[in-house]
Protein backbone atom coordinates (compact mmCIF):
# COMPACT_ATOMS: atom_id res chain seq x y z
CA UNK A 1 0.00 0.00 0.00
CA UNK A 2 1.49 3.18 -0.90
CA UNK A 3 2.05 5.52 2.03
CA UNK A 4 3.62 8.80 2.08
CA UNK A 5 4.16 10.07 5.58
CA UNK A 6 5.50 14.07 5.79
CA UNK A 7 7.09 15.40 8.78
CA UNK A 8 9.54 18.55 10.14
CA UNK A 9 6.57 21.37 9.89
CA UNK A 10 6.70 23.66 12.50
CA UNK A 11 6.41 27.33 14.06
CA UNK A 12 9.03 29.60 11.83
CA UNK A 13 10.38 33.22 12.32
CA UNK A 14 10.27 34.90 9.05
CA UNK A 15 13.94 34.58 7.51
CA UNK A 16 14.01 31.33 9.04
CA UNK A 17 14.49 27.87 7.41
CA UNK A 18 13.07 24.37 7.43
CA UNK A 19 13.73 20.76 6.14
CA UNK A 20 10.58 19.10 5.57
CA UNK A 21 10.97 14.98 5.39
CA UNK A 22 8.49 12.92 3.16
CA UNK A 23 8.76 9.19 3.65
CA UNK A 24 7.63 6.39 1.12
CA UNK A 25 6.58 3.26 1.24
CA UNK A 26 4.63 0.85 -0.41
CA UNK A 27 6.03 1.57 -3.89
CA UNK A 28 9.45 1.42 -5.38
CA UNK A 29 10.52 4.51 -4.43
CA UNK A 30 13.69 5.05 -7.07
CA UNK A 31 11.34 4.43 -10.09
CA UNK A 32 8.82 7.25 -9.08
CA UNK A 33 9.07 10.65 -9.18
CA UNK A 34 8.22 12.82 -6.18
CA UNK A 35 6.68 15.83 -5.31
CA UNK A 36 5.70 18.74 -3.16
CA UNK A 37 2.82 21.25 -2.69
CA UNK A 38 0.99 23.28 -0.53
CA UNK A 39 -2.34 24.51 0.70
CA UNK A 40 -2.96 27.43 2.85
CA UNK A 41 -6.22 28.28 4.39
CA UNK A 42 -9.14 29.02 1.87
CA UNK A 43 -6.35 28.98 -1.40
CA UNK A 44 -6.08 26.14 -3.50
CA UNK A 45 -3.38 23.64 -3.45
CA UNK A 46 -0.16 24.93 -5.10
CA UNK A 47 2.59 23.33 -6.70
CA UNK A 48 6.12 23.95 -4.90
CA UNK A 49 8.57 21.08 -6.37
CA UNK A 50 9.12 18.15 -8.31
CA UNK A 51 12.03 15.56 -8.69
CA UNK A 52 13.28 13.35 -10.83
CA UNK A 53 13.69 9.74 -9.93
CA UNK A 54 17.67 9.97 -9.55
CA UNK A 55 17.46 13.21 -8.12
CA UNK A 56 19.20 14.42 -10.92
CA UNK A 57 16.13 16.85 -12.74
CA UNK A 58 14.32 19.28 -10.11
CA UNK A 59 12.01 21.72 -10.52
CA UNK A 60 10.05 24.39 -8.44
CA UNK A 61 6.91 26.56 -8.54
CA UNK A 62 7.57 30.18 -9.00
CA UNK A 63 7.23 31.19 -5.55
CA UNK A 64 9.64 29.30 -4.07
CA UNK A 65 12.17 29.09 -6.72
CA UNK A 66 15.80 30.25 -5.54
CA UNK A 67 14.93 29.98 -2.17
CA UNK A 68 14.20 25.84 -1.94
CA UNK A 69 15.75 22.35 -2.35
CA UNK A 70 14.11 19.21 -3.26
CA UNK A 71 16.32 16.14 -2.68
CA UNK A 72 15.88 12.78 -2.08
CA UNK A 73 17.48 9.38 -0.87
CA UNK A 74 16.59 6.39 -2.40
CA UNK A 75 17.79 4.34 0.12
CA UNK A 76 15.80 5.68 2.58
CA UNK A 77 13.10 6.03 0.64
CA UNK A 78 13.11 9.93 1.45
CA UNK A 79 12.28 13.35 -0.10
CA UNK A 80 13.18 15.86 1.58
CA UNK A 81 12.50 19.79 0.93
CA UNK A 82 14.63 22.62 2.33
CA UNK A 83 13.00 26.40 2.50
CA UNK A 84 15.23 28.93 2.94
CA UNK A 85 14.08 32.99 3.58
CA UNK A 86 10.65 31.95 4.86
CA UNK A 87 8.23 34.36 4.55
CA UNK A 88 4.54 34.42 6.70
CA UNK A 89 2.89 33.73 2.93
CA UNK A 90 4.42 30.16 2.58
CA UNK A 91 2.39 29.26 5.94
CA UNK A 92 0.41 26.56 4.30
CA UNK A 93 0.10 22.30 5.25
CA UNK A 94 2.99 20.94 2.76
CA UNK A 95 2.18 17.86 1.32
CA UNK A 96 4.05 15.00 -0.68
CA UNK A 97 2.91 13.31 -3.75
CA UNK A 98 3.19 10.26 -6.23
CA UNK A 99 1.68 9.52 -9.00
CA UNK A 100 1.52 5.40 -9.06
CA UNK A 101 -0.11 3.03 -11.08
CA UNK A 102 -2.51 5.67 -12.49
CA UNK A 103 -3.29 7.63 -9.08
CA UNK A 104 -2.06 10.44 -7.04
CA UNK A 105 -0.90 9.58 -3.80
CA UNK A 106 -0.81 12.55 -0.82
CA UNK A 107 0.69 12.18 2.70
CA UNK A 108 -1.47 13.93 5.35
CA UNK A 109 0.82 16.84 5.44
CA UNK A 110 3.14 18.78 7.50
CA UNK A 111 1.77 22.25 8.73
CA UNK A 112 4.51 25.04 8.52
CA UNK A 113 3.54 28.49 10.10
CA UNK A 114 5.44 31.31 9.62
CA UNK A 115 5.38 34.14 11.97
CA UNK A 116 6.71 36.46 14.45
Amino acid sequence: QVQLVESGGGLVQPGGSLRLSCAASGFTFSRYAMKWYRQAPGKEREFVAVISTTGSSTNYGDSVKGRSTISRDNLKNLVYLRMNGLKPEDTALYYCKTTYSGNDYWGQGTQVTVSS
